[in-house]
């Protein structure tokens, strides 16, 4: 139960704005009053809370490029139907979004949850992704289809709305994780590439033209690979789990020992996994592989410390796994690269919200976005 001031600082949203917003959910049965909060000496508040008799569902995506994850919760962020995963590359070619498409249908088909119960789905993908235009630049580039979005919703029968993946989890931070009730906060998304989302003054912050964030292409390699942006010397090519993977494997075929060796045998996970499992349980060549690409991401937060001077620094996505391993390094090249003045005001955290972040963020988008009818 809240009232609606307390709505309007969770929600960084003026009174005027909530109370209207309020009204108008009370009006269509979404919210009802529950009595008065506790005096504070002057008039006591009302206080309002979701009303259970009118269930309501959001379908939340979260995709990398190797796996598609979805799950359905209700109103209150509770898993309302399990989540199912699906392995499969992303690609350019409408192949990968015909697949897509059937995973999601016959998901929500077999959920049994009631088509006109959902709000709509909300879907976070990497890439260059405008969520103004509902576009995905990188990938899913269609032919005669310039708007990915409106597509989606067409073919799935439900509104669709999408957003840059480490967005959305940057979202989900602060609403549910380490950036609650916090204004300036960046959430490095430490996955088969390394995204940034940035929450400045309490909002998501996207730039001029939607793509800020792209925190992997800073040129801190040492290392003549290109990336796959067409340009030498960006981040990822050091620290992205689909190249940590890769060295992991040839030290092996060199004569390393490592438990991956056989780790890598299991395809029932995804390599990336096993690799972050191994550092965890304190395989030596996991963890020295992952300490050096923690080095250069902690190189790049000192960056970003000196440029936003945010207040917490969260390390998310798939690479939190492997928990506060990644923190000596990351600290260690803060230390050393951060003018300390600086560095002391920022506090660097692993992510508590595991797996889901990238799915409530996709639920959030839903919610901040859809028409409630």
């Amino acid at each position: 139960m809240l009232t609606l001031t307390e709505l309007s600082v969770y929600t960084h949203k003026s009174l005027p704005l909530v109370t209207n917003a309020v009204n108008d959910l009370v009006a269509d049965g979404y919210v009802i009053e529950s009595g008065l909060a506790p005096s504070t000496g002057g008039r006591r508040a009302s206080t309002y809370l979701l009303n259970q008799q009118k269930q309501r569902f959001v379908v939340a995506v979260a995709m990398d490029q190797l796996t598609t994850q979805v799950v359905i919760y209700d109103l209150l962020s509770n898993i309302a139907i399990q989540s199912e995963t699906l392995n499969f590359s992303l690609s350019e070619e409408s192949a990968g979004l015909k697949t897509l498409i059937k995973f999601l249908k016959d998901y929500i088909l077999r959920s049994g949850v009631p088509s006109d119960k959902i709000l709509g789905i909300g879907i976070g993908m990497p890439g260059f992704v405008s969520a103004t235009h509902g576009v995905n630049y990188t990938f899913f580039k269609l032919k005669g289809h310039h708007n990915l979005k409106s597509y989606l919703s067409k073919e799935l029968g439900f509104p669709v709305f999408i957003d840059n993946d480490s967005s959305l989890i940057a979202l989900a931070e602060l609403k549910f994780g380490a950036g609650r009730d916090l204004k300036e906060i960046l959430v490095v998304n430490v996955g088969w590439g390394i995204g940034l989302g940035m929450v400045i003054n309490g909002a998501l912050f996207r730039g001029h033209s939607g793509y800020a964030g792209e925190f992997s292409h800073i040129p801190l390699s040492q290392s003549n690979q290109l990336c796959s942006c067409g340009k030498r010397g960006c981040l990822e090519v050091d620290t992205s789990l689909l190249v940590l993977v890769e060295r992991a494997k040839n030290e092996i075929a060199a004569g390393v020992s490592s438990k991956l060796e056989h780790s890598f045998k299991d395809s029932s996970k995804l390599p990336g996994d096993h690799f972050l499992e191994a550092a965890k349980a304190g395989d030596p060549l996991a963890v020295s592989i992952l300490s050096d690409a923690a080095f250069l991401i902690g190189k790049g937060i000192a960056t970003l410390i000196h440029i936003m001077n945010p207040e917490v620094i969260v390390i998310g996505g798939r690479g939190a796994m492997a928990g506060k391993i990644l923190m000596a390094p990351v600290q260690h090249a803060i230390n050393e690269f951060c003018i300390p003045r600086l560095a002391e005001q920022t506090t660097i955290a692993v992510s508590q919200l595991a797996g889901e972040s990238g799915l409530l963020g996709a639920a959030i988008l839903v919610i901040e976005n859809c028409d409630f009818t």
